[in-house]
Formats: C-alpha cells, structure tokens, sequence
C-alpha cells in the first residue's frame, strides 16, 4: 500500500463519536462494495492509526489505503460522505513514510449473550432427549461450562444490507468487532469490502497495511 487517505471524525456535544463511526464507516463499507474487484473482495484497505491509543478504542481516525492514488482518487470517498461533512474530515491523497511498521486489521466474531443462551437452550434440549434426563438438569450441567460473553476488542456497530432487505422486520444492527495484529514484516494479501485483512482461496497471507 502506497498511498492513503485520511478521515478525521468530529464530534461535538450533541454527537457522540461512538455514533459518528457508526455512520461513517457505514458509509465507507457502502462505497467499497460498489468499487470491489471480485465477490466480498477490495483494492483498498482501512487502517485505524490510533487503535487502543486513546481513551476511545479506535481513536477519531481513519485512514484509507492504495497501491496507486489513482484508486483513492476514483474512490471519492469525500462524496460518500458528503452529508456527514461536519463530522468527517477528509484530507487529501498523500504517499505513505518512508518508515512504516505493518499491521493487519481482521474482523472478529463474537458470540452475543443472546445467542449463547441460545446454542445452550438447545444442546441442553438434545442432551435430555438422549438422555432422559430433566431438561432443567441438564441446563444447569451445562451453566459450569457455558462460554462467557467477553471482548475487549475495539468495535462499531453498523447495519447489515442483506438483512434489511431479506427481513426488513428484523433488526440489521450488529458489532463488527476488530483485531489487530502487528508484523514482522510487510506482506501482500487480500481484503474484504470492510478494508480489513481477508484470505483468498489461493493465498494464505493476509493483507497488510503501513502503521505510522
């Protein structure tokens, strides 16, 4: 990755930087869908500078990654965020340093205390239908191994397209949780149309982006 581009979220008093990324990010993951290059797959990449910096999780910015400035620049993400514009700074295309470390940012998946109680209402319901034993006995077996809801990976809620058009009834929101990782060494690879690192089926790296 060449070239980036960066986003300074803005909040005030009435908006709280928590929802301005919500909204931002969305966008963001709007427009990389409608530039991918192959199925679930993007040219370019998000990095989140101040990750675990600050008092904030993500700090209050965001940056865009590109091999070329010519893939930024056809990007545009500035008329994405057109109505976000007294919350979302956007500088413009600048080459990465010379002096980098490299990192990649994965999306992780965390099990809510919903469907926890869920899978475990219904292990419980199979374990007494094999069994024999009470339903209720076998549930509170299960509550000594039950997995604990517990992140504390930096997250921002968005809103999932596919379920507000397939169930408009349900709700679409959900945390989309991230990793970081740093590395030993810059790497080529693959990321989806969040712009975080992915994995393709024929490479097992996955893609990397300059920290500075």
């Amino acid at each position: 990755m060449n070239y980036y581009q960066e986003i300074t979220l803005l909040p005030d008093a009435e908006i709280s930087l928590g929802f301005i990324w919500q909204n931002v990010f969305q966008q963001v993951h709007i427009a990389l869908v409608e530039n991918k290059v192959a199925a679930n797959q993007s040219k370019i990449a998000v990095g989140f500078p101040e990750y675990k910096k600050v008092k904030f999780p993500l700090g209050n910015k965001l940056r865009l990654f590109a091999e070329d400035a010519e893939q930024l620049e056809q990007l545009n993400i500035t008329n994405w965020l057109v109505r976000l514009e007294d919350y979302a700074h956007v500088k413009g295309v600048k080459p990465v340093p010379a002096d980098v470390s490299y990192v990649t940012y994965t999306r992780k998946s965390v099990k809510s205390p919903a469907r926890i109680d869920k899978e475990m209402q219904k292990k419980a319901e199979l374990w007494s239908l094999k069994s024999g034993k009470p339903l209720a006995e076998c549930f509170e077996e299960l509550e000594k191994t039950k997995p604990q809801y517990e992140s504390k990976l930096p997250f921002i809620y968005l809103h999932s397209q596919e379920t507000k058009q397939r169930s408009p009834e349900k709700s679409s929101k959900f945390p989309l949780f991230i990793e970081m990782k740093l590395l030993d060494k810059k790497q080529s690879g693959f990321f989806d149309c969040y712009g975080l690192s992915s994995k393709s089926n024929t490479a097992e790296n996955l893609g990397a982006v300059p920290l500075f």
